[in-house]
């Protein structure tokens, strides 16, 4: 889609210096821009590039000059990038309907508007709305159900009574509410506890691929409004996680934790089971936070098991001086040894 420089401005607020009749098509990195690109700059240092560059039209923060080029003004250019990008940049959808090979029981109840892929799978009671994209090969379990404005990427698995609210986007290899991980050792065995709750995965919520949301054990595990999953991450039953959260790849979450709103949760971090995060903390790459502890609200914690950052980093930097350490006490021990036998031989005499 082909908007003008002013347009582009009219729709995010901008202030425009410039031609405004620029014509807009697409976004692109300075290096890679054609004249019709949108680029965007955040810092001082990236002037010099978006200058070089190609592009017409240029996202930049006040005060930003560059000769010949049409500049919009906005106080986050990267925020405003993105909704540029997704403004200019619509993603397709496929025409409505349900391909011959999909197989749809006959209890399911499929929108009008919504799309089914080659050799989808809805299974009795299940629900799809309107304006839905289900793609290739995905399965929808019994009594599941994919909300409004729904994009499930080829080969998604919902488990039956799944339930997911509007404008969801699950990429491909995702499984939502296979049982939870929960034995009950006696008798010489384990028994296996009962995982007969669901999955409640709230608006604009987006699972990336190969990551897998398990059904509550008794009650439901659930996934708040707004919050944006990573690849490869494990949430297991009974789990919280609030309102725009962020969970990076490879996070492992323990039954029956929670996770509040709006906290940033880095690669590789495990929780253990009825752990606590409250909102706007931050915990870093390969944190590991044990079971039942809590960190506040706004903290930023590091480390195994889990500490305050700044406490983390004191203690990273001692750790990192135990060789010239070890070196220290060995010279030290050796220099009081040497002394020490110069005594024993005198007691000899």
């Amino acid at each position: 889609m082909t908007r003008t420089a002013g347009e582009l401005a009219d729709y995010l607020g901008a202030s425009l210096t410039g031609d405004r009749g620029a014509n807009i098509s697409g976004v692109a990195s300075p290096e890679e821009a054609s004249a019709e690109d949108l680029v965007y700059i955040d810092s001082p240092r990236h002037t010099d590039r978006a200058a070089k560059s190609r592009a017409a039209c240029i996202l930049a923060k006040p005060g930003t000059g560059i000769a010949g080029k049409a500049l919009l003004a906005v106080p986050d250019p990267k925020l405003a990038f993105a909704k540029a990008a997704a403004w200019l940049l619509p993603a397709s959808k496929p025409s409505a309907g349900i391909h011959p090979t999909a197989v749809v029981a006959a209890s399911a109840t499929i929108a009008k508007t919504a799309a089914l892929g080659p050799y989808v799978v809805i299974e009795e009671g299940a629900q799809v709305g309107s304006g839905s994209w289900i793609e290739a090969f995905c399965f929808v379990g019994a009594g599941a159900r994919v909300g409004e404005g729904c994009r499930l990427h080829p080969r998604v698995t919902l488990y039956a009574n799944a339930q997911l609210r509007d404008r969801v986007e699950v990429h491909s290899g995702v499984v939502i509410g296979g049982d939870g991980f929960g034995y009950v050792f006696g008798e010489g065995r384990h028994w296996k506890f009962p995982q007969v709750g669901g999955v409640e995965i709230s608006d604009d919520v987006e699972i990336g691929v190969n990551t897998a949301v398990d059904r509550g054990s008794l009650g439901n595990t659930r996934i708040g409004a707004g919050t944006k999953i990573d690849n490869l991450v494990q949430v297991a039953h009974n789990v919280e996680v609030g309102e725009h959260t962020i969970l990076v790849s490879q996070v492992g979450i323990s039954g029956s934790s929670r996770i509040g709103n709006y906290v940033v949760v880095a690669g590789q971090a495990g929780f253990g089971d009825h752990t606590i995060v409250e909102d706007k903390a931050i915990v870093g790459g390969q944190a590991g936070i044990l079971p039942g502890k809590t960190i506040r609200a706004g903290e930023i914690v590091w480390g195994t098991p889990a500490r305050p950052f700044k406490r983390f980093k004191e203690q990273f930097a001692h750790l990192s001086q135990l060789p010239e350490l070890a070196s220290r006490v060995r010279a030290l021990e050796q220099k009081t040894g040497e002394k020490s036998g110069e005594k024993a031989e005198k007691k000899v005499v």
